[in-house]
């Protein structure tokens, strides 16, 4: 593949708005288990919603419904007018293919240059013939003028033809994050995006998250580990206990009482952030 100038990278992605993701009464039963017991809840277009709780309260199960990679046992999914629980065969490739999803292992292909990933997430809008041009790496001028354009949203613009496995852990969370945007997804599902990194490398790519999504418009919904990270990026926060919604509020809302609910206890991060305000103060 010719290496095309930076300067393409204007080029703008065009992400669709996102639609209302509205939940009823969502239930996942594994081996007799309720992981989700009647979640509901409305998520508008442009959110950046935090789930949080503990391990195994649900949060993922929840993500890869909304995804369609697990289907539920009763209640609905709604993207905008359409009943994904419905969606089968094209139908449903479609609407995975309007979903983002960023892994907490980043989901790349290490040996790979940086935009050789993120031209990965361009295959979606690719017709058969740019399908198998894609498998020796070889693709239009215009889908690397929207890689460069994800990656210069991302701040990574200097690492185009670098392989992956040469970069820090943020920085590889940051190309899974232009490989999404390159995909042009209507919403952003983040599954645990910083527990493998460092405090330093987390808050970066959540920095990045936060600023693409509301550059484009995209509603982003996360789970996350920290609840005081929840607190600081999160327009609205959701906790889930035992695959049930047990607070449902701003991050303002978010008080010992609330932590107590969803955890069972204060957590750790909380009560450390919370003596690190005490003494500078």
């Amino acid at each position: 593949m010719a290496s095309p100038p930076a300067s393409r990278a204007v080029v703008e992605t065009d992400a669709a708005v996102s639609p209302v993701v509205v939940v009823g009464g969502a239930t996942k039963v594994f081996r007799g288990t309720h992981a989700l017991d009647g979640v509901s809840c409305t998520i508008l277009p442009g959110q950046f919603v935090a789930i949080v709780g503990k391990s195994g309260a649900g949060k993922t199960t929840l993500l890869r419904c909304l995804a369609c990679a697990i289907t539920l046992t009763g209640g609905s999914i709604r993207f905008g007018e359409q009943d994904v629980g419905a969606l089968r065969g094209r139908a449903l490739r479609r609407h995975r293919a309007r979903v983002g999803m960023i892994y907490q292992q980043f989901n790349l292909v290490k040996r790979l240059r940086v935009i050789d990933n993120v031209l990965v997430g361009r295959l979606a809008h690719l017709g058969r013939r740019g399908r198998w041009l894609a498998l020796a790496r070889h693709f239009d001028p215009r889908e690397q003028a929207v890689a460069l354009r994800c990656l210069d949203h991302v701040g990574l613009l200097d690492r185009v033809w670098q392989r992956t496995d040469t970069l820090s852990g943020g920085e590889q969370q940051r190309v899974a994050i232009a490989k999404i945007l390159a995909q042009q997804p209507e919403v952003i599902l983040a599954d645990e995006p910083i527990a493998s990194l460092d405090i330093s490398n987390g808050t970066l790519v959540l920095d990045t998250l936060r600023r693409t999504a509301s550059r484009a418009g995209l509603t982003v919904i996360a789970t996350l580990h920290h609840i005081d990270v929840a607190r600081r990026y999160a327009d609205r926060i959701i906790g889930l206990r035992d695959g049930r919604v047990v607070f449902d509020g701003t991050p303002a809302q978010m008080n010992e009482t609330a932590m107590l609910d969803i955890f069972g206890e204060l957590p750790a991060d909380y009560l450390t952030a919370s003596v690190g305000r005490r003494a500078a103060s």
